[in-house]
């Protein structure tokens, strides 16, 4: 690999890494148009919802001129109306009156209660156990070739994305938080479950670890036989390219990329890009052949976000631009179950029309991505198409993966309704009263999910 890069800089390639937190919205949300009462709005909501920006995305990725309007703002910056308006007046109010930390707490939380802030089972239903039956922190197994692990260390990100199914992470309380340091249980879990061929590293964001950190996560697995992959699941493409270009770790970082493939392990750069606009810096392309020079294979995926990238010309820019520099689009996701899902959420139906159109405008090469798909508590869903059977108007859908391994590949259908956003939405077609997967549990899908304790 050559760790020397041609691409003309950009003017923050070298700059110090610069975060953005609440203390200085009212500053930025006035540099994007916006006056006192929407400021303090904005201020409302990020009393509940996370914020957090930095220098380069202000600098680089925004169109000031086109703020509040300019998608990647959007993609970063709270919106006045993700929450009901009754919340925002409630925590504006608590604002205005400069109210204690803990009433402003208290009630941000009872907020954040209703928003389901662990969706699909995380908490209940994917958490393994040890042989004493005590759950292992910072991991979750839900399918059985994977297992996710959460680094402490790497449970913030360069910048918040406004739709992010993960915000619980970021707000403060330790209780909605999944996050562990201890390698070595992943290590013992890996070992004593065979069946775990890949392991995903996820937050929060791990690239936000310096070198020396990641380092002690990823070498330990290195020595495991079993593991066919190792993951990384990453933002930083997007909103800190210097990660893999000038920040002073950056060359020790990929040389330890290379260390994962030399030992005959696939790495996998799950790179999220919301947007076409975020590959445009030429700081970006150079971080993503300086990657790729490592053997590392990148891979791409981001949800549909309504008021961002809700069209299908977006979405074909998008995946042409990742196939030109070698990436490989892999999911359009359905934006999730919780947060401010309410704002986000494009229905199915639209849905499946964008994911269409775009997949129809793209060549074979940018074909690998899937969706758009529904990552629900039974698994993920995709929806495959719309269609009319026996008479009956219906989404025609399939599991990418599932809890139950004999679910997966297996087409089932759904009666069509176009306000449907999600799984829990949907009704069974075609005379059926249980979807698949309500169906009483395999004995042999039962012992699956004991072998995991």
């Amino acid at each position: 690999m050559s760790l020397t890069h041609d691409a003309a800089p950009s003017p923050s390639a070298g700059r110090r890494f610069r975060a953005y937190t609440t203390k200085h919205l009212d500053e930025l949300t006035a540099r994007a148009g916006l006056g006192e009462a929407d400021r303090l709005a904005v201020r409302a909501v990020a009393t509940v919802l996370p914020f957090r920006v930095n220098s380069y995305v202000v600098d680089e990725l925004i169109d000031w001129d086109a703020a509040p309007d300019d998608p990647i703002y959007r993609l970063v910056f709270p919106q006045a109306d993700m929450l009901p308006e009754t919340d925002v007046a409630r925590m504006a109010d608590l604002i205005r009156r400069d109210a204690s930390r803990q009433e402003v707490n208290t009630a941000a939380n009872e907020i954040r209660g209703r928003l389901n802030p662990h969706p699909a089972g995380q908490m209940e239903l994917n958490v393994p156990t040890t042989g004493d039956k005590d759950p292992l922190e910072g991991m979750q197994h839900k399918y059985q070739e994977t297992v996710l692990f959460f680094p402490k260390q790497g449970q913030t990100c360069h910048a918040y994305c406004t739709y992010c199914f993960r915000w619980a992470q970021f707000v403060g309380e330790p209780d909605l938080k999944f996050a562990s340091g201890e390698i070595d249980h992943l290590v013992e879990y890996l070992h004593n479950h065979p069946e775990v061929t890949s392991v995903l590293f996820t937050g929060g964001d791990p690239m936000i670890m310096g070198d020396s950190v990641l380092r002690r996560y990823i070498e330990p697995l290195l020595a495991v036989e079993t593991l066919e992959s190792i993951r990384i699941g990453t933002k930083a493409l997007g909103y800190w390219p210097q990660r893999f270009t000038t920040d002073p770790d950056a060359d020790d970082t990929l040389r330890l990329f290379e260390e994962v493939v030399a030992s005959g392990k696939n790495l996998a750069f799950m790179a999220h890009f919301s947007h076409p606009n975020e590959m445009a810096p030429a700081l970006v392309q150079d971080a993503v052949r300086r990657i790729r020079d490592t053997g590392a294979v990148i891979r791409t995926q981001a949800p549909l976000i309504r008021t961002i990238n809700d069209d299908s010309a977006t979405w074909a820019s998008m995946w042409r631009s990742h196939v030109r520099y070698g990436m490989v689009p892999y999911y359009m996701f359905v934006e999730r179950d919780t947060g401010p899902q309410d704002y986000f959420a494009v229905p199915l139906a639209e849905a499946y029309e964008i994911f269409r159109v775009a997949f129809a405008g793209v060549s074979g090469l940018a074909r690998t991505v899937r969706g758009p798909s529904m990552s629900a508590t039974p698994g993920k869903v995709c929806i495959d198409g719309i269609t009319e059977v026996a008479g009956e108007k219906v989404f025609v859908c399939h599991f990418i993966q599932a809890r139950d391994p004999e679910l997966v590949g297996k087409p089932f259908f759904a009666r069509y309704d176009d306000k449907a956003a999600w799984l829990s939405d949907l009704q069974p077609a075609l005379g059926a009263t249980r979807f698949p997967h309500e169906q009483a549990p395999r004995e042999d899908a039962a012992l699956v999910g004991a072998a995991r304790a």
